[in-house]
């Protein structure tokens, strides 16, 4: 299994086990997929880089996901929210990788907010930094 996917599971994880991100997101909604229309509301693993670490070893990786959150609203108040309790469960401890994988630090880099052309539907994308090492297990 490769850093990224080890990273990506442990944040679905830790988004799903947040009430207050399934209490604004119900937890079969926030998902990786490639397809629309997406369920409403929802939370979608979205692109992702892996970048190789600063260690003369080669075991880290610096780990960069953009997940996406849609909403049928008129204005932004919902994935604003909903960013923010994503934001909040990310920094709320160090993520609990599989075997063979540390996580060193895990953040939000960022956040943007956007209306969808069709007028009726909300979008925000909040990217994730992860700091992943490779462990003997």
């Amino acid at each position: 299994m490769s850093a990224g996917l080890a990273a990506q599971k442990a944040l679905r994880a830790r988004l799903v086990g947040t009430t207050a991100v399934t209490n604004l997101v119900p937890a079969a909604n926030i998902l990786d997929r490639n397809s629309r229309p997406n369920p409403d509301p929802s939370i979608i693993i979205g692109e992702g880089q892996e970048l190789e670490g600063d260690d003369i070893a080669r075991t880290n990786r610096n780990i960069i996901f953009d997940m996406h959150v849609w909403k049928k609203e008129l204005s932004l108040v919902g994935v604003k929210t909903i960013a923010g309790a994503m934001r909040t469960a990310i920094h709320s401890a160090r993520l609990q990788l599989e075997a063979g994988f540390h996580c060193g630090d895990c953040h939000v880099i960022g956040m943007r907010y956007l209306r969808d052309p069709d007028g009726e539907t909300s979008h925000a994308v909040v990217t994730v930094s992860a700091m992943v090492g490779e462990v003997s297990s």
